[in-house]
C-alpha cells in the first residue's frame, strides 16, 4: 500500500476563506514563512494530541486570518494584546494550550508592554514570535526589528540607527527575565531551520502541556513582497543579514531544571467573589422565574443620555438589574466624559428574551433624554416607531421626528416635588415603564426597595416612582 499525505490534525481538511472558491489556498503570500511556521505548530499539535486543548491567539496583522486554518480554539485580538487575552484564557482555563502568535511589528512595538509583563509573571503560554523585520500587511513600513541600514517605506534612505535606534533583540531581552522557562531563536530558510524550528516549537508546547509556564520561540522568516525581492533572494538575506544579526541559538532552556505548577484553576469561583465584596449570604430571589413573560417579552434597546450629576449611569443600571431579576438577558454599556458634573454622559442598555450579541445601542428603539444635548444628538439615531422621552424640566427644543412616539415628561418637577430633586432618574425609568408596560411599576419599587443602598432615600425614590407613573396616566394617551 502506498504512503497517503494529508495535513496534520491540527489544521482543517478545508481552507475555507470563500465558500465555494479556492478552498484549499492561503491568505499568505508567494514565499512568506508563515505558511511553513504554521505547518510546523499544526504537527507539534498533533504529534503532542494537544488540538482539543489549543487555543490559538492571532493579532492583527499577516496571522489575523489564523481561524481559517487552525482546527482549534480561536481568538483574534486587537493589535499588540495578544499575550493579555492569552492571559485571561490561561488562568481561567488552566488546562487549555494557550498560543500567542506574533509579529514583530505587533509584539516588538505596540505590544512590548504586553509581552514583557506576560512573561514576567511567567504565564503558562507558549509565544510564537515571527521576526521578518518589517510591518508586512499594513504597507512595510519599519518594525522594530528592522535592521540598519533596511529600506523600508518609512525609511525609503535606510534605517538610521542615529534616528530610530537600534533593532530589538527580543530573545535576548526575554531571556534576562528570571520566569521564563525556554527562550530560542531559530529560522525557516532551508531544511537543517526548519527541522531546528519544529523541534523548538515541540518543546514549547511540551513543556507548556506539562505544566512549566512561559516559553518563546522566536523565528526569523521572509516577507519577499514587502523586502521586494524574489523568494530566493529574501532567504540570502536572512542567511546573510539577519542571523549575523540575530543568532540563531538556544537563549534560556531551565525546564529540567524547574518544577511543575499545578494546573490548577487561579481565577477565583464566584462565591470567592461574593465574599470578598461582602455579599456572601445567599442572595434573596425578588421574582419567580415567569416564563411567559419571557417568551413575550420584546427586546427592548434603551438610550439613557444626559448631564453628568443627573444620574444617567445609574438610570441604566437599574433598568438592567431590573431585567436581570425577572430573567432576562440584559447588557450594561456606559459611554462618560471625564467630568464628575457637567458633562456629557450615556449609556446603552439591552433587555432581551435571548442572548444578546452586542451592548451597543446604536439605533435605540427606547431614547430617553435628560438635557438638550442628549435629544439633538440621539434623536436621528431612534427606529422609527421608537419612544423619545424628553425631560421636559430641561429641554426646551422639540423633537422634530413625526415617525416616533414622543413623551414630554418634566422629570425634574416630579422629583422635586417628591422633595428629592436627584431622582430625576427614576422618574425617566418610570415614565419608560408605565408608557411602555414592558415591565409592572410593583417589580421596579420591589427591587429599589431589595437592592437600593441609600436606606435613608428609599421611601422618596419610590415616591418619585409613583408620582412619574400617575403623571403618565393622567398626561399621556395611547
Amino acid at each position: 500500500m502506498g504512503k497517503i499525505l494529508q495535513k496534520p490534525t491540527g489544521f482543517y481538511d478545508k481552507f475555507v476563506r470563500k465558500p465555494g472558491t479556492y478552498d484549499q489556498v492561503t491568505h499568505y503570500c508567494p514565499g512568506c514563512g508563515h505558511g511553513r511556521i504554521h505547518k510546523l505548530i499544526a504537527e507539534a499539535m498533533q504529534n503532542l494530541e494537544i488540538g482539543d486543548q489549543t487555543v490559538f491567539i492571532s493579532p492583527v496583522g499577516c496571522s489575523v486570518f489564523a481561524y481559517y486554518y487552525f482546527d482549534c480554539g480561536n481568538i483574534q485580538s486587537a493589535h499588540g494584546r495578544a499575550p493579555a487575552v492569552g492571559t485571561g484564557v490561561a488562568r481561567s482555563n488552566p488546562h487549555a494550550i494557550t498560543i500567542s502568535y506574533q509579529g514583530d511589528g505587533d509584539l516588538g512595538a505596540i505590544g512590548t508592554s504586553e509581552i514583557i509583563h506576560a512573561a514576567n509573571r511567567g504565564e503558562r503560554m507558549t509565544i510564537i514570535f515571527v521576526n521578518n523585520g518589517i510591518y508586512g500587511m499594513t504597507g512595510g513600513q519599519m518594525a522594530p526589528t528592522t535592521l540598519p541600514g533596511q529600506i523600508t517605506s518609512t525609511t525609503p534612505y535606510g534605517r538610521d540607527a542615529a534616528t530610530t535606534g537600534l533593532p530589538m533583540k527580543m530573545c535576548e531581552i526575554i531571556s534576562q527575565l528570571d520566569a521564563p522557562v525556554y527562550v530560542e531563536r531559530t529560522a525557516v530558510t532551508d531544511a537543517k531551520g526548519i527541522m531546528k524550528t519544529k523541534r523548538a516549537i515541540t518543546k514549547a508546547l511540551k513543556s507548556q502541556k506539562e505544566g512549566y509556564g512561559f516559553s518563546f520561540v522566536e523565528i526569523l522568516s521572509a516577507c519577499p513582497i514587502g523586502w521586494k525581492m524574489s523568494a530566493n533572494d529574501s532567504i540570502k538575506r536572512i542567511e546573510e543579514e539577519m542571523i549575523p544579526y540575530f543568532p540563531l541559538k538556544t537563549f534560556k532552556d531551565e525546564i529540567a531544571d524547574r518544577t511543575p505548577r499545578p494546573v490548577v484553576p487561579v481565577a477565583p469561583s464566584q462565591e470567592d467573589v461574593l465574599k470578598a465584596l461582602g455579599h456572601d449570604q445567599k442572595e434573596e430571589i425578588l421574582f419567580k422565574n415567569d416564563k411567559k413573560f419571557i417568551d413575550d417579552f420584546t427586546t427592548q434597546k434603551v438610550r439613557i443620555a444626559g448631564f453628568g450629576g443627573q444620574g444617567v449611569l445609574m438610570a441604566g443600571t437599574t433598568l438592567g438589574m431590573l431585567g436581570m431579576e425577572l430573567g432576562l438577558d440584559v447588557t450594561w454599556l456606559p459611554s462618560y466624559g471625564p467630568e464628575m458634573r457637567g458633562g456629557t454622559a450615556n449609556c446603552h442598555v439591552v433587555l432581551s428574551n435571548k442572548e444578546v450579541g452586542s451592548p451597543v445601542v446604536e439605533s435605540p428603539n427606547v431614547l430617553i433624554a435628560m438635557n438638550e444635548p442628549s435629544l439633538v444628538e440621539f434623536e436621528p439615531s431612534v427606529t422609527p416607531g421608537g419612544l423619545v422621552i424628553v425631560n421636559s424640566s430641561v429641554v426646551v427644543g422639540k423633537c422634530k421626528r413625526s415617525d416616533v412616539t414622543v413623551l414630554e415628561i418634566p422629570m425634574t418637577e416630579i422629583a422635586d416635588s417628591c422633595g428629592l430633586k436627584a431622582a430625576a432618574n427614576m422618574a425617566s425609568i418610570s415614565a419608560y415603564l408605565a408608557f411602555s408596560k414592558v415591565i409592572e411599576k410593583d417589580q421596579l419599587v420591589t427591587l429599589i426597595k431589595a437592592k437600593f443602598k441609600k436606606k435613608s432615600l428609599i421611601e422618596q425614590n419610590v415616591a418619585v416612582i409613583e408620582a412619574a407613573y400617575k403623571y403618565v396616566s393622567d398626561h399621556v394617551r395611547g
